[in-house]
Protein backbone atom coordinates (compact mmCIF):
# COMPACT_ATOMS: atom_id res chain seq x y z
CA UNK A 1 0.00 0.00 0.00
CA UNK A 2 1.16 3.51 -0.81
CA UNK A 3 1.00 6.43 1.62
CA UNK A 4 -1.59 8.17 -0.57
CA UNK A 5 -3.87 5.14 -0.46
CA UNK A 6 -3.70 5.15 3.34
CA UNK A 7 -4.28 8.84 4.08
CA UNK A 8 -6.04 10.37 1.05
CA UNK A 9 -9.26 12.01 2.20
CA UNK A 10 -8.46 11.23 5.83
CA UNK A 11 -8.36 13.87 8.58
CA UNK A 12 -5.03 14.23 10.37
CA UNK A 13 -4.57 16.25 13.57
CA UNK A 14 -0.90 17.18 13.57
CA UNK A 15 1.10 18.58 16.51
CA UNK A 16 4.73 19.67 16.23
CA UNK A 17 6.97 22.36 17.65
CA UNK A 18 8.19 24.88 15.09
CA UNK A 19 11.63 23.78 13.88
CA UNK A 20 13.12 25.69 10.93
CA UNK A 21 9.81 25.28 9.06
CA UNK A 22 10.20 21.49 8.90
CA UNK A 23 6.73 21.16 10.44
CA UNK A 24 5.36 23.02 7.39
CA UNK A 25 7.17 20.63 5.05
CA UNK A 26 5.65 17.66 6.88
CA UNK A 27 2.17 19.19 6.68
CA UNK A 28 2.64 19.92 2.98
CA UNK A 29 3.76 16.36 2.23
CA UNK A 30 0.76 14.91 4.07
CA UNK A 31 -1.51 17.20 2.06
CA UNK A 32 0.24 16.26 -1.21
CA UNK A 33 -0.84 12.71 -0.42
CA UNK A 34 -4.44 13.79 0.00
CA UNK A 35 -4.68 14.17 3.78
CA UNK A 36 -6.83 16.90 5.34
CA UNK A 37 -4.44 18.30 7.93
CA UNK A 38 -5.22 20.41 10.99
CA UNK A 39 -1.95 21.66 12.50
CA UNK A 40 -1.20 23.06 15.95
CA UNK A 41 2.11 24.14 17.43
CA UNK A 42 2.87 22.08 20.52
CA UNK A 43 3.85 25.22 22.40
CA UNK A 44 1.30 27.86 23.49
CA UNK A 45 3.91 30.46 22.55
CA UNK A 46 7.18 30.52 20.61
CA UNK A 47 8.76 33.38 22.52
CA UNK A 48 12.26 32.72 23.82
CA UNK A 49 10.87 32.98 27.34
CA UNK A 50 8.25 30.31 26.66
CA UNK A 51 10.75 27.94 25.04
CA UNK A 52 13.17 28.35 27.92
CA UNK A 53 10.63 28.04 30.72
CA UNK A 54 9.07 24.90 29.21
CA UNK A 55 12.47 23.22 29.15
CA UNK A 56 13.81 24.42 32.48
CA UNK A 57 10.79 25.07 34.71
CA UNK A 58 7.78 23.48 33.01
CA UNK A 59 5.72 23.53 36.21
CA UNK A 60 5.73 27.34 36.26
CA UNK A 61 4.13 27.37 32.80
CA UNK A 62 1.86 24.32 33.22
CA UNK A 63 -1.41 26.21 33.76
CA UNK A 64 -0.97 28.08 30.48
CA UNK A 65 -0.12 24.82 28.70
CA UNK A 66 -3.24 23.15 30.12
CA UNK A 67 -5.47 26.06 29.08
CA UNK A 68 -4.01 25.94 25.58
CA UNK A 69 -4.78 22.24 25.14
CA UNK A 70 -8.20 22.48 26.77
CA UNK A 71 -9.13 25.16 24.22
CA UNK A 72 -7.92 22.99 21.32
CA UNK A 73 -9.97 20.07 22.62
CA UNK A 74 -13.05 22.27 22.91
CA UNK A 75 -12.62 23.68 19.39
CA UNK A 76 -12.24 20.24 17.85
CA UNK A 77 -14.82 18.24 19.79
CA UNK A 78 -17.20 18.06 16.79
CA UNK A 79 -14.51 17.07 14.28
CA UNK A 80 -13.77 13.37 13.82
CA UNK A 81 -10.13 12.63 13.02
CA UNK A 82 -8.67 9.49 11.48
CA UNK A 83 -5.14 10.13 12.74
CA UNK A 84 -3.47 12.06 15.54
CA UNK A 85 0.20 12.61 14.65
CA UNK A 86 2.53 14.06 17.29
CA UNK A 87 6.04 14.97 16.18
CA UNK A 88 8.49 15.35 19.09
CA UNK A 89 6.05 15.44 22.02
CA UNK A 90 7.93 18.09 23.98
CA UNK A 91 4.84 19.84 25.34
CA UNK A 92 1.59 17.96 24.59
CA UNK A 93 -0.03 16.84 27.84
CA UNK A 94 -1.15 13.47 29.15
CA UNK A 95 -4.47 15.08 30.11
CA UNK A 96 -5.15 16.17 26.54
CA UNK A 97 -4.24 12.75 25.12
CA UNK A 98 -6.47 10.96 27.65
CA UNK A 99 -9.47 13.16 26.85
CA UNK A 100 -8.86 13.04 23.10
CA UNK A 101 -8.57 9.24 23.11
CA UNK A 102 -11.85 9.00 25.02
CA UNK A 103 -13.59 11.43 22.64
CA UNK A 104 -12.22 9.79 19.50
CA UNK A 105 -11.58 6.06 20.08
CA UNK A 106 -11.58 5.47 16.30
CA UNK A 107 -8.53 7.72 15.79
CA UNK A 108 -5.13 6.08 15.24
CA UNK A 109 -2.52 7.86 17.37
CA UNK A 110 1.07 8.04 16.07
CA UNK A 111 4.13 9.42 17.87
CA UNK A 112 7.60 10.29 16.57
CA UNK A 113 10.51 12.15 18.13
CA UNK A 114 13.80 13.42 16.73
CA UNK A 115 15.18 14.17 20.21
CA UNK A 116 16.83 11.72 22.55
CA UNK A 117 14.87 11.07 25.73
CA UNK A 118 17.97 12.03 27.71
CA UNK A 119 17.57 15.57 26.31
CA UNK A 120 13.76 15.68 26.62
CA UNK A 121 12.24 13.21 29.07
CA UNK A 122 8.61 14.43 28.86
CA UNK A 123 7.70 12.16 25.91
CA UNK A 124 8.44 9.06 28.02
CA UNK A 125 5.44 10.00 30.20
CA UNK A 126 2.98 10.01 27.28
CA UNK A 127 4.11 7.05 25.14
CA UNK A 128 1.38 4.81 26.57
CA UNK A 129 -1.37 6.85 24.91
CA UNK A 130 -0.22 6.11 21.36
CA UNK A 131 -0.97 3.17 19.09
CA UNK A 132 2.42 3.48 17.39
CA UNK A 133 5.58 5.09 18.80
CA UNK A 134 8.83 5.77 16.94
CA UNK A 135 12.12 7.47 17.74
CA UNK A 136 15.19 8.37 15.71
CA UNK A 137 17.42 7.10 18.52
CA UNK A 138 18.23 3.37 18.34
CA UNK A 139 19.15 3.11 22.04
CA UNK A 140 15.90 4.80 23.10
CA UNK A 141 13.93 2.48 20.79
CA UNK A 142 15.49 -0.58 22.41
CA UNK A 143 15.27 0.74 25.97
CA UNK A 144 11.60 1.75 25.74
CA UNK A 145 10.58 -1.05 23.36
CA UNK A 146 9.24 1.26 20.65
CA UNK A 147 9.83 1.57 16.91
CA UNK A 148 13.07 2.90 15.45
CA UNK A 149 12.92 5.21 12.44
CA UNK A 150 15.72 7.60 11.40
CA UNK A 151 15.11 11.06 9.97
CA UNK A 152 14.71 12.15 6.34
CA UNK A 153 15.62 14.69 3.68
CA UNK A 154 13.22 17.16 2.07
CA UNK A 155 12.36 17.01 -1.65
CA UNK A 156 14.42 20.07 -2.75
CA UNK A 157 17.67 18.19 -1.98
CA UNK A 158 16.88 15.79 -4.83
CA UNK A 159 17.59 18.65 -7.26
CA UNK A 160 21.27 18.62 -6.28
CA UNK A 161 21.83 14.87 -6.63
CA UNK A 162 23.71 13.97 -9.80
CA UNK A 163 25.15 17.48 -10.12
CA UNK A 164 28.13 16.97 -7.85
CA UNK A 165 30.87 17.13 -10.45
CA UNK A 166 32.98 20.13 -11.43
CA UNK A 167 34.23 22.98 -9.29
CA UNK A 168 32.69 24.19 -6.03
CA UNK A 169 32.88 27.42 -4.05
CA UNK A 170 33.55 25.45 -0.87
CA UNK A 171 35.28 22.16 -0.19
CA UNK A 172 33.58 21.79 3.20
CA UNK A 173 30.35 23.21 4.59
CA UNK A 174 29.16 23.41 8.18
CA UNK A 175 25.68 24.69 9.06
CA UNK A 176 24.21 24.30 12.50
CA UNK A 177 22.86 25.67 15.74
CA UNK A 178 25.66 26.77 18.07
CA UNK A 179 25.82 24.32 20.95
CA UNK A 180 28.22 22.12 22.97
CA UNK A 181 31.66 21.73 21.34
CA UNK A 182 30.62 22.49 17.76
CA UNK A 183 32.56 25.74 17.53
CA UNK A 184 35.78 24.25 18.92
CA UNK A 185 35.66 21.22 16.61
CA UNK A 186 34.74 23.16 13.48
CA UNK A 187 37.44 25.75 14.23
CA UNK A 188 40.10 23.02 14.39
CA UNK A 189 38.81 21.56 11.13
CA UNK A 190 38.81 24.97 9.50
CA UNK A 191 42.48 25.40 10.46
CA UNK A 192 43.26 22.02 8.90
CA UNK A 193 41.43 23.03 5.72
CA UNK A 194 43.46 26.24 5.46
CA UNK A 195 46.72 24.31 5.83
CA UNK A 196 45.61 21.92 3.08
CA UNK A 197 44.42 24.59 0.63
CA UNK A 198 40.76 23.70 1.13
CA UNK A 199 38.04 26.29 1.58
CA UNK A 200 35.48 25.88 4.38
CA UNK A 201 32.26 27.81 5.01
CA UNK A 202 30.66 27.90 8.49
CA UNK A 203 27.30 29.21 9.66
CA UNK A 204 26.51 29.17 13.38
CA UNK A 205 22.90 29.86 14.29
CA UNK A 206 21.80 31.06 17.74
CA UNK A 207 18.15 31.59 18.73
CA UNK A 208 18.78 34.94 20.43
CA UNK A 209 21.42 37.12 22.10
CA UNK A 210 19.90 36.27 25.47
CA UNK A 211 20.38 32.54 24.83
CA UNK A 212 23.99 33.18 23.82
CA UNK A 213 24.69 35.11 27.02
CA UNK A 214 23.15 32.31 29.05
CA UNK A 215 25.36 29.75 27.26
CA UNK A 216 28.39 31.95 27.73
CA UNK A 217 27.87 31.84 31.50
CA UNK A 218 26.98 28.17 31.93
CA UNK A 219 28.72 26.35 29.06
CA UNK A 220 32.52 26.24 29.11
CA UNK A 221 32.77 25.63 25.36
CA UNK A 222 31.16 29.05 24.72
CA UNK A 223 33.94 30.89 26.53
CA UNK A 224 35.98 30.83 23.32
CA UNK A 225 33.09 31.46 20.95
CA UNK A 226 33.60 34.44 18.68
CA UNK A 227 30.36 36.42 19.00
CA UNK A 228 30.92 38.02 15.57
CA UNK A 229 30.61 34.61 13.90
CA UNK A 230 27.09 34.02 15.24
CA UNK A 231 23.93 34.57 13.26
CA UNK A 232 20.55 35.15 14.89
CA UNK A 233 18.70 34.50 11.63
CA UNK A 234 17.94 30.91 10.66
CA UNK A 235 18.61 29.97 7.05
CA UNK A 236 15.67 29.20 4.78
CA UNK A 237 15.58 25.90 2.93
CA UNK A 238 16.32 27.65 -0.39
CA UNK A 239 19.44 29.26 1.13
CA UNK A 240 20.65 25.93 2.48
CA UNK A 241 20.07 24.30 -0.92
CA UNK A 242 22.23 26.97 -2.58
CA UNK A 243 25.04 26.37 -0.09
CA UNK A 244 24.82 22.61 -0.62
CA UNK A 245 25.00 23.08 -4.40
CA UNK A 246 28.18 25.09 -3.98
CA UNK A 247 29.88 22.69 -1.54
CA UNK A 248 31.62 19.38 -2.11
CA UNK A 249 31.55 17.83 1.40
CA UNK A 250 29.25 18.43 4.39
CA UNK A 251 30.46 18.52 8.02
CA UNK A 252 28.19 17.10 10.73
CA UNK A 253 28.95 17.60 14.44
CA UNK A 254 26.38 15.81 16.57
CA UNK A 255 25.56 16.76 20.15
CA UNK A 256 27.83 14.71 22.48
CA UNK A 257 24.76 13.33 24.27
CA UNK A 258 22.87 12.38 21.11
CA UNK A 259 23.45 9.23 19.08
CA UNK A 260 20.57 9.50 16.61
CA UNK A 261 21.61 10.81 13.21
CA UNK A 262 21.01 14.51 12.53
CA UNK A 263 18.89 15.99 9.76
CA UNK A 264 22.15 17.17 8.14
CA UNK A 265 23.07 13.53 7.55
CA UNK A 266 19.93 12.95 5.51
CA UNK A 267 20.23 16.25 3.68
CA UNK A 268 23.67 15.09 2.54
CA UNK A 269 22.16 11.78 1.40
CA UNK A 270 19.38 13.60 -0.45
CA UNK A 271 21.87 15.88 -2.18
CA UNK A 272 24.26 13.01 -2.97
CA UNK A 273 27.04 14.63 -0.96
CA UNK A 274 29.90 13.14 1.03
CA UNK A 275 30.00 13.83 4.76
CA UNK A 276 32.51 14.12 7.58
CA UNK A 277 30.82 13.32 10.90
CA UNK A 278 31.62 12.94 14.59
CA UNK A 279 28.83 10.38 15.00
CA UNK A 280 30.35 6.87 14.86
CA UNK A 281 26.82 5.38 15.11
CA UNK A 282 26.48 5.98 11.38
CA UNK A 283 28.54 2.83 10.77
CA UNK A 284 25.52 0.78 11.91
CA UNK A 285 23.21 2.17 9.23
CA UNK A 286 22.42 0.36 5.95
CA UNK A 287 23.49 3.32 3.80
CA UNK A 288 26.92 3.66 5.44
CA UNK A 289 30.01 3.49 3.24
CA UNK A 290 33.50 4.82 4.07
CA UNK A 291 33.46 6.24 0.54
CA UNK A 292 30.54 8.48 1.53
CA UNK A 293 31.03 9.04 5.27
CA UNK A 294 34.33 9.81 7.01
CA UNK A 295 33.96 9.36 10.79
CA UNK A 296 36.19 11.45 13.06
CA UNK A 297 36.87 11.35 16.79
CA UNK A 298 35.82 14.71 18.26
CA UNK A 299 38.69 14.46 20.78
CA UNK A 300 41.37 13.41 18.28
CA UNK A 301 40.45 14.74 14.85
CA UNK A 302 42.08 13.02 11.88
CA UNK A 303 41.20 14.15 8.37
CA UNK A 304 42.20 12.91 4.94
CA UNK A 305 42.64 15.15 1.93
CA UNK A 306 42.01 12.11 -0.28
CA UNK A 307 38.42 11.98 0.98
CA UNK A 308 37.76 15.26 -0.84
CA UNK A 309 39.18 14.01 -4.14
CA UNK A 310 36.42 11.65 -5.31
CA UNK A 311 32.66 12.04 -5.71
CA UNK A 312 30.24 10.08 -3.53
CA UNK A 313 28.99 6.77 -4.99
CA UNK A 314 25.22 6.58 -5.45
CA UNK A 315 22.95 4.75 -3.02
CA UNK A 316 20.46 2.20 -4.31
CA UNK A 317 17.19 3.81 -5.41
CA UNK A 318 15.29 1.83 -2.79
CA UNK A 319 17.44 3.11 0.08
CA UNK A 320 17.51 6.63 -1.36
CA UNK A 321 13.70 6.71 -1.42
CA UNK A 322 13.43 5.28 2.10
CA UNK A 323 15.53 8.20 3.36
CA UNK A 324 13.13 10.79 1.90
CA UNK A 325 10.30 12.56 3.73
CA UNK A 326 7.83 10.42 1.77
CA UNK A 327 9.65 7.28 2.90
CA UNK A 328 9.65 8.53 6.49
CA UNK A 329 5.91 9.23 6.54
CA UNK A 330 5.20 5.93 4.79
CA UNK A 331 7.00 4.04 7.55
CA UNK A 332 5.15 5.91 10.30
CA UNK A 333 1.67 5.60 8.81
CA UNK A 334 1.88 2.23 7.06
CA UNK A 335 4.14 0.08 9.20
CA UNK A 336 4.00 -1.28 12.72
CA UNK A 337 6.52 -0.62 15.50
CA UNK A 338 7.91 -4.12 15.07
CA UNK A 339 8.41 -3.65 11.32
CA UNK A 340 10.98 -0.89 11.73
CA UNK A 341 14.60 -0.12 10.82
CA UNK A 342 16.14 -2.33 13.53
CA UNK A 343 16.23 -5.23 11.06
CA UNK A 344 18.32 -3.11 8.66
CA UNK A 345 20.96 -2.17 11.20
CA UNK A 346 24.31 -3.83 11.76
CA UNK A 347 25.34 -4.19 15.39
CA UNK A 348 29.07 -3.67 15.92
Amino acid sequence: MLLKEKISGKKVLFFSVQTFNIEKEIKNKLEENGALVTYFDERPSNSNFAKGIIRLKRGVYQKKIDRYYDQILKNLEKVKFDFLFVNRGEVITAGFLQKFKKQQPQCEMIFFTWDSFTNHAHPTTILKYFDKRFTFDLEDAEKYQIGFRPLFYLDPYKEIRGKNTGSFDFDLLFLGTAHSDRYLISSRIKEWCSKNNLKMFTYYYMHSKAVFLFQKIFDKSFKKFDYKKLSFKSLKTAEIITLYKNSKVILDINHPGQKGLTMRTFEAIGAGKKMITTNAEIKKYPFYSPKIFHVIDRNAIHLSKEFFAEDAPALSEEMYCRCSIEGWLSDLFLKSESNDWKTLMTQE
